[in-house]
Parts: C-alpha cells; structure tokens; sequence
C-alpha cells in the first residue's frame, strides 16, 4: 500500500482507492487533470462551487477559475451517466462546501478536450479525481494543524497550472537529471494553486500542490504522491517550511527521507 507520511515537509502517498487495470488511457498524454471547463456558461447567483481543479486563466469565477459544468449528453453519448454530484468534504465558507463534478459533466469535459475514454470508465475516473482532491486537503490539513490545530479552515480560492512546474519541482528534475539512479525523472502531471483561509484572523495562506504518479504496486495497482507545501510567499509560510524541514534534518518525523518524486 501506499503511505501517507506524517509530517506535512514530505509528500503523501496513497493507492487509489478504485482499480485501473481496464482503464483505457487518453489519446494524448499532456499531463493535468483531463477536465476542460473553458467553454461553460457563467455560474448562476449564488453559484455552485466547482471542483478544484484547472482551466485557462481567462474571463472565469475568480473563486474557481472554472465556469459551471454542462450536464447535457454529448451527441454521441451512447451511455446514460449519472448528474448527481458528490459533495467534497472541503470548506467553502461557513455554511457549504465545494462540490465536484458529476459523471455526465467530466464526460463531456473529456468528449471536448479529445480524450478517447470509453463512458462506461468515467465514473471510475470521477472517484479518482474526488480521491486526489480529498487527499490535498488532508495535507493542507495537516500542515495547518501545526499552526492552529482547532482552526476551521476554507478553502476560498484555487487555480490549476498545468505545465506550470513549480521551483521545488524543477529542483527534483534537476537532482533526478544529476543522479537519475536516485531521484525520479519524471515530471509532476498537474500543478494545483490553493487558497486557504483562517476564519479565526481572515488570514489567507497559499498552497502549491504538485501531483506526481508514483510506483505501482505489484499487482499493478496505480499510486499517486502529492507534495502538498504553504508556498514561500510570507515570513508566515516560510516560518512553517523551515521549521518542517528541521525536524526532517534532526530525524525527528517517522518519515525522514523526502521521497524521489518531490
């Protein structure tokens, strides 16, 4: 199985909890969370909060960078799927919470973009997104516990940068390009930019999410690994990632080496 690290400072790994094997992969592999919201409608007022994840940087919701999602089957949709959408375990303010995208739309997010993916595996691909989000929060979570472990966090903002590597992850390509024999090659496959809030001070922390595909498992089984850090933008943030990464250089987490894909 895979793990998940205790401290915030290394990245979490952890199986995804449906099985791939019979997945067909896309066309193209380009990297990022397959949706493609560009061409959606404006959300309605109040709006529905989206999924956090990518799109363009252009006339979009400035909470989600997203526009809404289409639920209409594409023209040559031969499968009915669900429009139901699961609610997030994620804050959106104080009285809701983010909401990810249905069957019906990621379908259609797919059918656009170009991405061969039979419509009897969207579902399994919805479960894999959600997976991957809740795993994100998790370790914002726990990052933020070192600050406040009573504070009820929000998630008030996010904006996806595919292609877009971050410094960390261009420093572990270099070190992977160096001593390939030790550190992974491999690029990460999306790139996440989290707001988060502190209701208790109204405080805004920035998040960097880099997702990676790690190792699968000897079954086959695909593992992910997000490297999930308070980016260096303030004295505050800066303070947490110094103070994680001591404990990293003095052996005092349970997991003391970063591992090959951060």
């Amino acid at each position: 199985m895979g793990q998940s690290v205790s401290t915030p400072a290394a990245a979490s790994s952890a199986t995804c909890p449906v099985d791939h094997k019979s997945l067909a992969k896309p066309a193209q592999s380009s990297g990022g969370c397959p949706i493609d919201h560009k061409s959606l409608p404006s959300p309605s007022s109040p709006p529905p909060a989206q999924c956090p994840t990518h799109v363009a940087d252009e006339a979009l919701d400035p909470r989600t960078h997203l526009p809404p999602l289409s639920q209409t089957p594409a023209a040559s949709q031969t499968v009915d799927l669900p429009t139901s959408r699961e609610i997030s375990t994620i804050p959106r303010d104080e009285g809701s919470r983010w909401e990810y995208p249905s069957p019906q739309q990621f379908h259609n997010a797919l059918a656009r973009k170009g991405w061969e993916t039979p419509e009897e595996h969207v579902e399994t691909m919805v479960q894999i997104h959600n997976f991957l989000n809740e795993m994100a929060w998790d370790e914002v979570r726990r990052w933020e516990a070192e600050v406040n472990p009573s504070e009820p966090l929000q998630l008030v903002r996010f904006k996806g940068r595919p292609g877009e590597l971050s410094p960390k992850a261009r420093f572990w390509l270099f070190a992977g390009w160096l001593l390939p024999s030790r550190f992974n090659t491999e690029p990460p496959f999306d790139r996440h930019d989290w707001i988060v809030r502190r209701p208790s001070t109204n405080e805004e922390v920035r998040y960097v999410i880099d997702y990676y595909s790690a190792p699968p498992l000897a079954d086959g089984s695909p593992v992910f690994s997000l490297d999930v850090r308070p980016a260096l933008d303030s004295p505050s943030n800066i303070a947490m990632r110094i103070r994680a990464a001591t404990r990293e250089a003095w052996g005092n987490d349970s997991n003391q080496n970063q591992p090959n894909h951060s």
